[in-house]
C-alpha cells in the first residue's frame, strides 16, 4: 500500500492513524458502501464534499455517510447566503482528487473545512485517504487538528 499525500501529512503532525484498504466498485462508491466495506457504521464514515458558497466560495463539508449537506446551515456557517455542491466535473479540477477519494487531509488549495458535530461522539471516524479503495481511521480530535476543521451542525437525514 503506497502512502497517499493525506496519509504523509497526518505523520507530520504525528497523528495516529490505520489505513483500511477495500475494493473499489466504480458504479457504487456510496459512503454506506464504503461503511459496510471497513467495516463501521455508516455514521462514523464521513464523506467530504466541495461545496461554493455566494460570497465566500469554495470550502469542505464533511458529512456522516447516512446524512447529506443542511446547506442552509452550511451557509449560516460559512457566512454565505447560498451554498451548493459543486458539479463532478469540477471536483477533480478544484480538488486534485477524483469522485470517492476526496479527501481536506493535506489539501493545498487552502479551502476551509467545515465537520458536522456528529463527529464530536466517535472514538473513531473513517475518512477517505485521498484514493479510491483507502480509508484512514483516526480519531476526531486528530482528524479536526489536521484539517484545522470547524465543527456546526451541517448535516440532515438523506431526503428521499
Amino acid at each position: 500500500m503506497s502512502k497517499t499525500n493525506a496519509v504523509r501529512y497526518l505523520e507530520t503532525l504525528g497523528i495516529r492513524y490505520e489505513l483500511r484498504e477495500y475494493a473499489v466498485d466504480p458504479d457504487d462508491l456510496s459512503a454506506e458502501t464504503v461503511a459496510a466495506k471497513v467495516g463501521l457504521p455508516p455514521e462514523q464514515v464521513f464523506k467530504t464534499l466541495l461545496m461554493r458558497g455566494d460570497r465566500n466560495g469554495l470550502a469542505f463539508a464533511v458529512v456522516p455517510g447516512n446524512a447529506e449537506v443542511d446547506a442552509k446551515a452550511l451557509a449560516r456557517l460559512t457566512g454565505d447566503r447560498r451554498i451548493e455542491m459543486v458539479t463532478l466535473k469540477e471536483v477533480q479540477p478544484l480538488t486534485g482528487q477524483v469522485r470517492g477519494g476526496v479527501t481536506a487531509i493535506g489539501q493545498t488549495r487552502g479551502y476551509p473545512v467545515f465537520v458536522d458535530e456528529t463527529v464530536e461522539i466517535f472514538d473513531i471516524i473513517s475518512v477517505s485517504a485521498g484514493v479510491r479503495g483507502t480509508q484512514v481511521l483516526l480519531d476526531p480530535q486528530g482528524y479536526l487538528r489536521a484539517v484545522a476543521g470547524t465543527v456546526g451542525p451541517i448535516a440532515r437525514d438523506k431526503q428521499p
